[in-house]
């Protein structure tokens, strides 16, 4: 497989980048479709979160440059976005989407949102027609293997996600959040995430607001909140204490002039915002006004880092299931290039018995139709048996990428070159099968 991988992750690039590439889940169809019309470019996904934008895709020729693709489509110069990018190819791409499926190279280890995340850009992918025979096995072999390590460690136990920290960055910023205002802007999943770990914590009250009221309307009526309309939310915002904000919105929905004016009705009483989304709701000038203070997605990190502590012997045990996952994945691939090759060697030894069968029909024309299967059992039998032995060291050659082997076998047995399409080996073939029908050994008299 000729896999390629190009990303940024919250490691390698700051919020301010990972805003600028990311794509929102209406432009990701689009965005996927013009992914697999890059030159080079067979099969392809796009992976973008608030803590990574990925393009991953099969190739068959050259490596396609998808960082210019990004130029291209997002209008990003490279030169500034190189730095920040990290490249995969081959093993190394079935590795990474393992541990990124298994929520080990996640900001916050063990969070269960980004499976879901990876099966939404697969199901985008695959609608548009990008994903087929090459993805479609290493992504399902992604998938068991994120549910194997789900099941099989505790790296997903007290689950944790980037709203559960958000939640306890506002608990330690206000020591307790009993009696609290919580404003929650967006009613996505991270929003619900949030909410609920909210109601755990003690929050006094919950509003939501959406640009979709009935959404927000649902959310709220889940924790017994209340729903304030979109249209609304200036009017209302200063009378919450934290506004933990996760839009789709490309622009910026709190301003710093929105920050004067909460504060000025607060009669400057502290107020928190913590913007978990991507691109980033609150413009950070916001935190030059005296008493408002901005938590991103990034500020996020330190909390997240005391997750990872505890976690730390669940996650080598993942990763020990990820490198034993990622070697068979790998043999199974190799194996598979090791069919044509098989299915010639059976094919040849099939013309090499039935040529025998003829040679030798005259003397078995007396045969009765019960010793006719015997001997078609006996040779068919004698051919299987000895074509086990080669088949066993083609698919082990195969699985050791020792082509020396493979060449010597395909000499041995006169078997087509690898290099040979497989369409000339099928035209060849055919013409001598069908003007040479299995053999019947026995009496001429019995066949008629």
């Amino acid at each position: 497989m000729k896999l390629l991988l190009t990303g940024v992750n919250h490691k390698t690039a700051p919020v301010e980048l990972r805003e600028k590439l990311a794509i929102s889940q209406e432009q990701l169809s689009d965005a996927t479709r013009a992914l697999l019309e890059f030159p080079g470019v067979h099969e392809a996904m796009i992976l973008s979160t608030c803590n990574r934008v990925e393009l991953l895709a099969f190739h068959e020729a050259s490596s396609p440059d998808l960082l210019s693709f990004l130029q291209s489509y997002l209008g990003i110069e490279t030169v500034s976005l190189r730095p920040h990018t990290y490249e995969y190819r081959e093993t190394d791409v079935v590795q990474h989407l393992f541990r990124v499926a298994s929520s080990l190279d996640s900001m916050v280890v063990g969070e269960p949102q980004i499976l879901g995340q990876v099966k939404e850009a697969y199901t985008v992918a695959r609608s548009v027609g990008a994903v087929q025979t090459h993805l479609e096995k290493l992504l399902q072999s992604t998938f068991t293997v994120a549910k194997k390590v789900r099941s099989e460690t505790q790296i997903g136990s007290s689950s944790v996600s980037v709203a559960s920290v958000a939640v306890d960055l506002a608990k330690k910023i206000f020591g307790s959040l009993e009696g609290k205002r919580v404003l929650l802007v967006g009613a996505g999943k991270m929003s619900e995430l949030a909410a609920r770990h909210l109601m755990q914590q003690g929050a006094d009250s919950i509003f939501v607001t959406n640009r979709t009221h009935d959404r927000a309307v649902r959310l709220a009526q889940n924790f017994q909140g209340h729903a304030v309309r979109f249209d609304d939310l200036y009017a209302t915002a200063d009378q919450a204490d934290i506004i933990i904000t996760s839009t789709g919105s490309q622009e910026h929905i709190f301003r710093k002039e929105h920050g004067h004016q909460f504060l000025h009705k607060r009669r400057n009483r502290p107020m928190f915002f913590i913007d978990i989304a991507v691109p980033r709701d609150v413009d950070p000038e916001i935190n030059r006004v005296d008493g408002v203070f901005l938590y991103d997605i990034d500020d996020l990190q330190s909390v997240a880092a005391s997750h990872l502590a505890d976690r730390t012997r669940e996650a080598h045990r993942a990763e020990a299931i990820i490198t034993e996952e990622v070697q068979r994945f790998h043999r199974r691939t190799k194996a598979l290039n090791a069919t044509p090759m098989i299915v010639d060697l059976q094919s040849t030894a099939e013309e090499m018995r039935q040529a025998e069968l003829r040679r030798a029909q005259a003397r078995l024309q007396s045969l009765t139709p019960e010793q006719q299967a015997a001997v078609e059992a006996l040779t068919r039998g004698l051919m299987n048996k000895f074509l086990h032995m080669p088949m066993q060291a083609i698919k082990a050659a195969a699985l050791e990428a020792d082509t020396v082997m493979l060449e010597v076998m395909r000499a041995v047995f006169n078997l087509p070159s690898a290099q040979e399409p497989t369409a000339s080996r099928a035209a060849e073939k055919p013409a001598a099968a069908k003007s040479e029908e299995p053999i019947a050994v026995g009496n001429q008299k019995d066949r008629s």
